[in-house]
């Protein structure tokens, strides 16, 4: 059987330019300038400010159901993220309605002059949403599959989000929209309308949608034993998401005495809000412990825009604009805050964490930061071990070796920690080393006495790999070349210029190279990096590469969010390493220097999980 009409959306391939079709209207507002009252685009200017607010209120519940560290406790169902394909697409319905909107304006022009406020029209509105909107809504949802020929929610729908409510097919938002729009019409009918009664009803009716999709329960359990009919009234969080897991109940819009009605109403709703209400939490298996990176950064968030959140970072116009806001938040996180979870994924059946340090970069190099920031962590581990995580896993300067030693700091403190403390570089050296094309006789590193770079450099080595080892300690360079085995120390060559790799077509980077310092490369030349930032694309008769990353296995679930500048799907290198790490279920910690011997081992495992190189 074909799909039928309208199961998909006109523009979805168009990614964030679908919002240039509000574009037309926009263009007709800014041409009349309907902001002034007596403009006769007036209406142009409200429909915008209607779809501005109905924006904000969808984001509000989203970014509250994505604020972890003030309702991880109080979740309702399963933890886990959203993907991006529910995340490109659950906003679509307000472009639809909107022109939906100005069509109603174009075809009845006596909606454009509207009285400000009529109480008789609210009365009417309210009367015909119980009598009709209500349950035609009911009807609608549970014949769903059979009119539609749609199958019930599927997997990929159990974590319903506030904008999970526009997570539906073109016709579905179609027919919603009618019976959204029918209290407020028949008002308008009967000559009863007003502005006020299309902000109010509409953006109640967003308000409590959104709230029921928020998979945040926000209703008191003492409320239902107190007043038994207000179950009967409005349907909680939890009661919504109910229907998402068990499919073929609790179908009502807002109003569970339609369930009643229908016998369709899940008894065992009320004593699971009960028990949300109370507090309860999946503890997750895996913990990967980041810093934001930099202010710009940190407005890549959900707390700001999920859709932003779901796409590669980079600076954009809204980014400039809220920078003072994101500049004093950074003050007031580095006065007061700790370290607290942004989002989460599933993998093998497995929770995955992401919690974040309250510090920026820039912190990490301020001499007098150094003792908060390990205690930060410290907490972070302490936390994890309690709750009984099985790995956390150190991302970018977290484990610094200047810091913590890489997090021996951690184990030497704690001998009898169980939650493993791991940094992930060993696969990080494995998917740089993979880069490096076979027969490659020579390369040219720089950060060569770093972690990352002393197991490049012995791994090279053992290859008959000649690695010409940039760095101004005789002493540090020393201690590498005696731990490579005897007949392989020729191949490490210590030089302490850049011009020295003038003739060498491979630079391994792990220390920031200036447009100067690139110079020295010969054409052709290809820049492997293991350094933050990039290095800068300076001459274009080279390539570079990317920093080391892996794509997560093909079954990974709730993934809508991109880490930091690379792509969906992909996560950095020591990132896929912690994750490695849990999934082979390795005893030791993974701290302080990188086992050469390992380097190997990690690879073949994390090919063998569906981990593949970005």
């Amino acid at each position: 059987m074909g799909a039928p009409p309208l199961a998909s959306w006109p523009w979805e391939n168009l990614g964030t330019y679908k919002y240039l079709l509000c574009g037309p209207l926009l263009a007709k507002a800014v041409g009349g300038r309907a902001w002034e009252p007596a403009s006769p685009d007036h209406w142009c200017f409200l429909l915008l400010l209607l779809f501005v607010l109905r924006a904000a209120t969808y984001h509000y519940w989203n970014a509250f159901s994505g604020i972890l560290f003030l309702n991880r406790r109080r979740r309702v169902i399963v933890r886990g993220g959203v993907d991006f394909e529910q995340i490109d697409k659950e906003d679509n319905f307000l472009i639809l309605q909107l022109w939906l909107a100005a069509v109603a304006m174009y075809a009845f022009p006596s909606l454009r002059h509207l009285p400000l406020w009529d109480a008789r029209g609210a009365a009417v509105a309210l009367l015909l949403h119980v009598a009709a909107t209500e349950p035609l809504f009911y009807l609608l949802h549970r014949a769903r599959p059979a009119l539609l020929g749609l199958p019930l929610p599927t997997p990929l729908q159990q974590n319903p989000p506030a904008f999970h409510t526009g997570f539906a097919t073109p016709l579905e938002i179609l027919a919603i929209s009618m019976l959204m729009a029918a209290p407020v019409a028949a008002a308008c009918a009967v000559g009863l309308g007003s502005a006020g009664l299309l902000f109010g009803y509409t953006l109640a009716f967003d308000f409590l949608r959104a709230m029921s999709h928020c998979n945040v329960e926000v209703f008191p359990g003492w409320l239902f034993e107190t007043v038994p009919a207000a179950k009967y009234l409005i349907g909680t969080p939890t009661y919504h998401t109910v229907h998402h897991t068990d499919k073929d109940c609790n179908f009502c819009l807002f109003m569970p005495l339609f369930d009643l009605l229908g016998c369709t109403l899940n008894d065992k709703s009320w004593e699971l809000q009960k028990r949300n209400s109370a507090g309860s939490d999946e503890i997750p298996g895996f913990v990967f412990l980041v810093h934001l990176v930099d202010v710009t950064a940190s407005m890549h968030s959900r707390m700001v825009s999920r859709s932003q959140n779901s796409l590669p970072c980079r600076a954009t116009p809204a980014a400039v604009l809220l920078w003072p806001v994101a500049f004093a938040s950074m003050l007031v996180m580095w006065a007061w805050s700790e370290t607290f979870p942004v989002y989460s994924y599933r993998l093998r059946g497995g929770l995955f964490d992401t919690w974040i340090v309250p510090r920026y970069g820039f912190h990490y190099f301020l001499p007098f930061a150094k003792d908060g920031i390990n205690r930060q962590i410290e907490a972070a581990i302490l936390r994890a071990d309690k709750m009984g995580v099985k790995v956390i896993n150190l991302a970018a300067l977290n484990k610094n070796e200047a810091l913590n030693g890489g997090g021996t700091l951690f184990v030497a403190r704690h001998p009898g920690l169980r939650v493993r403390i791991v940094h992930g570089n060993t696969l990080t050296a494995a998917v740089i080393l993979r880069e490096i094309p076979e027969g490659t006789a020579e390369v040219f590193l720089t950060g060569a006495t770093s972690k990352l770079g002393r197991a490049i450099a012995l791994y090279l080595c053992r290859k008959r790999v000649r690695v010409m080892m940039l760095t101004a300690s005789e002493e540090r360079f020393q201690k590498i070349q005696e731990e490579a085995p005897s007949e392989a120390r020729q191949y490490l060559v210590r030089v302490t210029k850049y011009q020295s790799a003038q003739h060498c077509k491979t630079w391994i980077a792990g220390k920031w190279l200036s447009p100067r310092e690139q110079r020295w490369a010969p054409a052709g030349t290809h820049f492997h990096q293991f350094v933050v930032p990039p290095v800068l694309r300076f001459r274009r008769d080279c390539t570079y590469g990317k920093l080391a990353a892996m794509r997560l296995p093909e079954d990974v679930q709730g993934l809508g969010v991109c880490e930091y500048t690379l792509g969906r799907g992909v996560v950095h290198a020591c990132h896929a390493g912690g994750v490695v790490h849990f999934l082979e279920g390795y005893e030791g910690h993974e701290v302080g220097a990188i086992d050469v011997d390992r380097i190997d081992v990690v690879w073949e495992a994390a090919l063998r999980h569906g981990l593949r190189p970005a």
